[in-house]
């Protein structure tokens, strides 16, 4: 018999803030984190100036050289906040963390810029004068999930998600089928990812960032038709999943349950969005919850403000859902996180959810006539009383998520 998976912590860093409460919080103000960097002027032939920076993030004291040596930015991050929804969770110092009972599934889309700088000098400089034993460990792309299976000492199941702006949520969704599956009582789940240059000139050389240089609270605008792109920015979240009989043997708080996930891939282009298997992953995860269309309440879109992404996705949820469920995008608020967006956007998802508010999508004034003709949430918050919300993930390689979160 499959088992209930509930979430019993959570924690987060983003560019709205450090800590679930303060980033909630924050949202409510109704006004973006976007910002003009003034050193993205020194890069030749980049076109944005524009970024989306982590608040508030202060490295602990008892994180010492000798505990981060193996850590770069977005194994730090990962760790020092999966700490801290370890001890939201009550979990922190309970024998249950190194019995094998819990596992780590967690993501990002690559580890640190600065010693993939190094790894790499060798074949540019012909010199390993940069490299030490811990440049692999920071480097390599499960560099935040090996790292805090060191440090929390667990000895369950590790799931190192990578997958682009996918990974935070398929690391919540993978760790959500571990545990119904009975393989680990407890997970602790999320993504991160460090901030460098290079993700935006990834972006920039496809013409998918934004260059409203002299306007950075106007974007990005998802799904309006204005938009012109995404904007990089950088975070971390966790979130700490528990089978329910074991949550609730031990009196935990509980925030929400995980009802459905599904994930699939377009096996089409590598970056051009699909929408006919982006309205399957829909449908998979809405079976898997064993539940219709019409009880989902609010969805949160992956909501990039790229031109062709937003319209395969309005497409995808029209397809599904019809003209009305409402949705609106985080991204709007934060920029695009990648590794961390899934997980960020679980977390706001949840507060949004228990609270019964929800957030509109910023700069959103007059939808795109391409994109479908939904339920968005324009200019003001929303008042939602639902048991059910989705939210959907899409990531480069064709990758797609949906989770299905529901109240408790």
């Amino acid at each position: 018999m499959s088992k209930r998976v509930v979430i019993t912590g959570m924690a987060l860093t983003s560019p709205l803030g450090t800590g679930v409460q303060k980033t909630f919080h924050r949202l409510h103000e109704l006004k973006n984190c976007i910002q003009y960097d003034k050193e993205l002027e020194q890069y030749n032939g980049l076109h944005t100036r524009l970024n989306s920076r982590t608040k508030d993030f202060i490295t602990p004291e008892d994180f010492t050289r000798k505990v981060t040596r193996t850590m770069g930015n977005v194994a730090l991050m990962a760790t020092v906040i999966s700490k801290e929804a370890l001890i939201d969770a009550g979990l922190l110092d309970s024998p249950v963390i190194s019995s094998g009972d819990t596992g780590i599934s967690y993501g990002s889309c690559s580890g640190s810029i600065d010693a993939i700088k190094d790894f790499y000098s060798v074949c540019v400089n012909h010199d390993i004068k940069n490299l030490n034993s811990g440049s692999y460990v920071r480097m390599m792309s499960h560099t935040a999930a090996v790292n805090m299976s060191i440090y929390f000492k667990t000895r369950g199941r590790i799931i190192p998600t990578s997958s682009a702006c996918t990974s935070g949520s398929m690391a919540i969704g993978y760790a959500y089928e571990t545990i119904k599956s009975g393989a680990q009582k407890i997970m602790i789940s999320g993504g991160a990812e460090e901030y460098t240059v290079s993700n935006i000139g990834v972006f920039d050389t496809l013409f998918a960032t934004s260059i409203k240089n002299s306007t950075p609270e106007m974007t990005p605008s998802p799904f309006d038709a204005s938009r012109d792109g995404l904007v990089i920015g950088d975070g971390a979240a966790t979130l700490i999943l528990e089978e329910y009989e074991h949550a609730k043997s031990r009196n935990a708080k509980i925030y929400a349950e995980i009802t459905g996930f599904a994930t699939n891939t377009d096996g089409t282009h590598i970056t051009n969005p699909n929408s006919e298997t982006m309205t399957i992953v829909m449908e998979e995860a809405l079976r898997n919850a064993k539940i219709n269309s019409k009880q989902i309440g609010y969805i949160n879109a992956h909501g990039t403000g790229t031109i062709n992404g937003d319209i395969a996705e309005s497409i995808a949820t029209y397809n599904v859902f019809g003209s009305n469920t409402p949705i609106s995008s985080t991204k709007s608020y934060i920029g695009h996180t990648l590794g961390a967006c899934g997980a960020i956007e679980a977390i706001l998802g949840i507060e949004m959810m228990n609270n019964n508010w929800f957030h509109p999508t910023l700069n959103l004034k007059n939808p795109d006539s391409k994109c479908a003709e939904l339920d968005y949430i324009m200019n003001n918050a929303r008042i939602i009383d639902t048991e059910y919300i989705m939210s959907n993930n899409f990531a480069f390689g064709g990758i797609n998520t949906s989770l299905i979160l529901k109240r408790v």
